[in-house]
């Protein structure tokens, strides 16, 4: 078993241990996913996060022991990136790899729980406050992408808020999918794909994003709707192939 901790929590190496080779045993379960599972901890005073990623196929148990890096590892070291950027995510434990000579097997993201308000999901603009919400959300992705992160999970669920008096602040979960580069505008559009089909509410952040750049609201807007239909559209053709080869 590989356990590689955070500077801060070198402490808790033993705890981690047992805590991996108890897992299915104890915790509280928070998600027990098809592909992945959550559960929350204690060690020594501190509630620990603890994401189980599912055993991969044959494929891939010879990728992440050979060639690439484990989702778990890619979480870790994005987590500890993010933060040198000033950006906010759940501190970051362990991660912890499961192999044996020639194969992958489990792997274990370990962060600190983060309390938080509501999601990007639970923003409803019937709701006082929620307006301003979505633009603090819009200009906190500008800041994501002029930053040079490029958040390809960035969907409804995978932003944490914290209301903050007023102030909101925002942490990204699901880490595991990330680029670091230099972004041009459509990929800066794609980057809102996965979150509404609220026409109102993709009204409000092209509103906010094109106060960012050197763009017309209305060619943010576009852009963005533009992505949004074409992920929709891709999504249910994917629903549907999924159907049919289930009967």
């Amino acid at each position: 078993m590989k356990i590689i901790t955070s500077e801060n929590h070198r402490h808790l190496q033993a705890e981690i241990e047992n805590l991996i080779h108890n897992f299915n045993e104890t915790g509280d379960m928070l998600v027990d996913g098809k592909r992945n599972k959550l559960k929350l901890f204690e060690l020594k005073g501190i509630k620990v996060n603890v994401k189980s990623f599912k055993i991969p196929n044959a494929v891939n148990k010879i990728a992440y022991r050979f060639v690439r890096k484990s989702k778990a590892e890619r979480s870790f070291k994005y987590a500890e990136y993010l933060l040198s950027k000033k950006v906010g995510t759940p501190q970051p434990i362990a991660y912890v790899e499961e192999t044996t000579a020639f194969s992958f097997l489990r792997s274990f993201y370990l962060s600190e729980q983060l309390s938080y308000d509501l999601t990007y999901r639970e923003i409803d603009l019937n709701k006082s406050g929620h307006e301003a919400i979505l633009r603090a959300f819009t200009r906190f992705i500008f800041e994501l992408h002029e930053k040079e992160i490029e958040f390809l999970d960035n969907s409804p669920g995978n932003t944490l808020i914290r209301l903050n008096e007023g102030n909101p602040k925002f942490f990204l979960v699901d880490l595991n999918r990330m680029n670091f580069k230099a972004l041009n505008f459509s990929e800066r559009m794609k980057n809102f794909s996965r979150l509404t089909q609220e026409k109102e509410v993709v009204r409000i952040m092209a509103n906010e994003y094109a106060k960012q750049i050197d763009k017309n609201e209305e060619e943010v807007f576009e852009a963005m709707w533009f992505y949004i239909r074409k992920f929709q559209e891709s999504f249910v053709r994917k629903k549907a192939f999924k159907k049919k080869f289930k009967l």
